[in-house]
């Protein structure tokens, strides 16, 4: 998943993603996939369905869900499910930010990471 920006002042992957993503994405790691009417029932805040949708769709485009067309009463629906377990999702956004660091500071980042995580290695 591309990194859009990152919320140093949050926890996980509280940094990366909006409040809503974020709950979104917790209760498909917990349901598996579900409809936008089925996640808008679990949320714990009051947010209008359209915002779901949108938030879902959002999500969709940066490859942190997936969807697929079911019918349903009233035409087709989509129904999301995450494409990676939460522990994967984590990973790859630590990858994304790394890689991101790498790109803008190029040598510089790369030192720093040996500096400070060659230390922690000699000192086990």
């Amino acid at each position: 998943m591309a990194t859009v920006s990152l919320r140093l002042h949050k926890k996980g992957v509280g940094m990366f993603l909006s409040p809503l993503e974020e709950q979104i994405l917790r209760i498909l790691w917990k349901k598996k996939t579900a409809r936008v009417r089925d996640i808008h029932a679990h949320l714990k805040t009051r947010t209008a369905l359209t915002s779901v949708a949108v938030s879902l769709d959002r999500l969709h485009t940066r490859k942190a869900v997936g969807r697929k067309v079911e019918p349903g009463q009233g035409g087709p629906h989509y129904v999301y499910y995450s494409l990676d377990s939460k522990d994967g999702f984590e990973r790859s956004l630590i990858d994304s930010a790394v890689n991101t660091l790498i790109g803008s500071f190029g040598d510089v980042a790369v030192n720093y990471f040996n500096d400070r995580f060659g230390k922690r290695e000699s000192d086990d």
